[in-house]
């Protein structure tokens, strides 16, 4: 009887012998050397451009004028946990406001540092209160839980952003006194030092007296000047366009002729309908105040004829 054929094993077996590779030569050494060295010269390049430009250092205090103090917008939102947040309950205390996102790099870096000022100065006066601009709350709760975070965040909207002047992204963070006046503005990642700097000036502060001498920390650059959205123009029935000057029935024949006219920034829409979809269109902001200003400039004659 002939004895079967022993079966070659296949070049795919599922379990090939295990093999040690042979040992690196000198030039691959060297070349593993360099490659690492030229990897730790690349993160530590990247690690200067983060903290220069994501998180501006603390560097000496710099003068910013006394009367750069506006009254922070007035807020009444819902926080993630359901508890009514608004900005009014805070007057006496000393408030760092943070517009920032679930998405956003930057603000993610920042929060640790937040979530430590809060611990330290809560008792002295002190609220961190973070506007999170996320599209949906979903993310938000998901990122509060598994932070930690120890600070009211409420989900905020457009307008609320337009009210305080948010225009160069996230985060952008303000810093509120006991008078509930703003006296700091920063754009931008910054490292906890430049909060708790002004942080520790704002506590010694009275409610009743707004502090003339206080000094900004950190680098202060231009778009960090305190503009506050006008609440005309936000809430108007033309988003942009201050309309408070116009009678109820100048308003209406104003928005005739709104929508008379073709926006021509590619949108394909009329002036009116261009306003309200894209509040962010330069082009149809234009038109339309060009359009209010001759309606005013018809109107001023009449309105001061003797």
């Amino acid at each position: 009887m002939e004895e079967p054929t022993p079966i070659e094993s296949s070049p795919a077996t599922p379990n090939p012998p295990e093999v040690s590779p042979p040992p690196p030569s000198p030039a691959s050494k060297q070349a593993k050397l360099a490659a690492g060295a030229l990897l730790a010269l690349v993160v530590v390049a990247g690690l200067y451009y983060i903290n220069r430009f994501w998180i501006a250092p603390a560097v000496k205090a710099q003068s910013k004028s006394g009367t750069d103090h506006p009254m922070a917008p007035a807020f009444s939102l819902t926080d993630i946990t359901g508890k009514p947040l608004a900005l009014s309950d805070y007057h006496g205390k000393v408030v760092v406001l943070d517009f920032w996102a679930t998405w956003c790099g930057p603000c993610q870096l920042e929060i640790p540092g937040f979530i430590d000022l809060q611990k330290r100065y809560a008792a002295q006066g002190f609220t961190m209160i973070g506007i999170s601009m996320d599209d949906s709350s979903d993310p938000v709760v998901d990122y509060y839980k598994d932070h930690q975070m120890n600070y009211p965040v409420a989900l905020g909207n457009d307008r609320l952003a337009e009210l305080y002047g948010v225009t160069q992204g996230y985060p952008t963070t303000f810093v509120i006194g006991r008078d509930s006046r703003i006296y700091a503005k920063h754009v931008g990642a910054y490292d906890p030092a430049v909060f708790e700097t002004e942080i520790k000036e704002l506590l010694t502060a009275n409610e009743a007296d707004e502090p003339k001498d206080f000094q900004q920390a950190g680098q202060l650059f231009p778009d960090e000047k305190v503009e506050l959205g006008n609440p005309a123009t936000i809430d108007s029935e033309v988003p942009g366009i201050d309309l408070t000057k116009l009678t109820a029935e100048q308003k209406e024949a104003y928005k005739k002729i709104l929508s008379g006219k073709q926006c021509n920034c590619g949108c394909n829409r009329n002036l009116l309908e261009c306003r309200r979809v894209d509040h962010s269109c330069g082009t149809s902001r234009k038109l339309a105040q060009d359009e209010l200003d001759a309606m005013l400039k018809v109107k001023a004659p009449n309105a001061t004829a003797k």
